[in-house]
């Protein structure tokens, strides 16, 4: 008990002049340490160290107690302060509590949260063609609360579009796609900015691919296909693409700022004009570009979000006829045309 006094007596002593906590403990530490050698070196019976309890494994107990006691307290201090728990009720305060209700599935995965939701707001994104693969990819991106997306298409709503292309609706033939799409996201999600344009891809899109973050093409042509990689690798942004045709479907991120292929490294040589059909030729499973056009919409999330593994450096393929689907890991080419060292 006298030990204990005299611990509390330097507390309040440095406390009123002053003495910051780190002295004050600083000096309990020290007369522990002088009880505990007290003990040990004087004999046994001697006043002093009868005085501070005659035996120093007591006070080694305790002082093992007590680090034990400041260490877990420590430990769950620096838990707290690095991980950061996201439910709904802590969304970001730049959501309404509509966006909060309408978003709060992602913001419970612990991949995406309010941060991730927050990205995906901010996020201006660009899809090329509002078609069959275009359709999901725009849905999607609405759902998930990509605060600005711009549609391009030249095309109109037809009847033959509607067997896949299911943003669009029966009494919007002949309406331009870009406006059907628009319509259908904003029926959505009114909390999303949607910007259409009705042309078609060329040279003097540049500045519009360099003002979004990001640009996922649903191109059905292999001119707008090459055109499109063409101006993300110059405006150094990440491109998603797609393809599908009869069964089978592909995607990738083609994304040579960060050092992975551009689309012209992993399909240098276009097929010549007739050696590969289009839907209109060929035909197309319905939900075919449903399932790529979904997964297009899915890395395009996580791209922004920063969560999972990105396409980049890979190519996905999938089979419908036969439920397969394949993943290739494709390279940088040094001498490629539009993103190789000599460029």
């Amino acid at each position: 008990m006298l030990v204990l006094w005299l611990m509390l007596g330097l507390w309040c002593l440095g406390w009123v002049m002053g003495t910051p906590k780190r002295v004050r403990w600083g000096a309990i530490a020290a007369l522990w340490v002088a009880v505990i050698l007290a003990n040990l070196a004087l004999p046994l019976g001697h006043p002093v160290r009868t005085a501070t309890g005659g035996d120093a494994r007591v006070w080694g107990v305790a002082a093992l107690a007590l680090g034990v006691i400041l260490g877990y307290r420590y430990i769950l201090n620096y838990l707290k302060n690095s991980i950061k728990l996201t439910s709904p009720a802590e969304a970001p305060a730049a959501f309404s509590d509509g966006e909060v209700a309408r978003y709060a599935r992602h913001i419970l995965l612990r991949e995406i949260g309010g941060p991730g939701q927050r990205k995906l707001k901010a996020a201006r994104v660009l899809v090329v063609g509002a078609g069959g693969l275009g359709s999901p990819v725009l849905l999607y991106l609405a759902a998930a609360g990509v605060g600005e997306i711009t549609v391009i298409d030249d095309d109109r709503v037809d009847t033959s579009n509607l067997q896949r292309q299911i943003i669009h609706r029966d009494q919007h033939i002949g309406m331009t796609k870009v406006q059907s799409a628009e319509i259908a996201m904003r029926a959505l999600n009114p909390f999303v900015t949607v910007t259409p344009h009705r042309l078609r891809l060329d040279e003097s899109s540049a500045t519009m691919v360099a003002a979004h973050d990001l640009v996922l093409d649903g191109s059905d042509n292999f001119d707008t296909r090459y055109l499109v990689n063409r101006l993300c690798v110059q405006a150094g942004k990440p491109l998603i693409a797609g393809a599908i045709t009869q069964w089978e479907g592909q995607l990738s991120i083609y994304d040579a700022a960060q050092e992975s292929p551009c689309y012209e490294c992993v399909f240098p040589v276009r097929p010549a004009p007739g050696m590969v059909s289009s839907c209109a030729e060929a035909g197309v499973a319905a939900a075919l570009p449903g399932v790529v056009g979904s997964m297009m919409a899915m890395e395009a999330i996580k791209l922004i979000t920063g969560a999972g593994a990105p396409l980049r450096g890979r190519l996905l393929i999938y089979d419908a006829l036969y439920a397969e689907t394949r993943v290739i890991v494709v390279k940088r080419r040094e001498d490629c045309a539009v993103c190789g060292v000599s460029h």
